[in-house]
């Protein structure tokens, strides 16, 4: 069976890792499920324009 998510490596600015940590935390999720959120979300949204 192939696993359901897979590890990944990016380099992200300090600002944007700081903001990112903030709005997981305030939804309470850790900061790999909310940029997996962040990132479907946008992906949904290209897709219909």
């Amino acid at each position: 069976m192939k696993p359901l998510k897979e590890k990944v490596s990016i380099t992200l600015d300090t600002d944007v890792v700081a903001k990112v940590k903030e709005l997981a935390e305030r939804d309470d999720r850790s900061f790999s499920q909310f940029v997996n959120k962040i990132i479907k979300d946008y992906l949904k949204n290209v897709d219909t324009e």
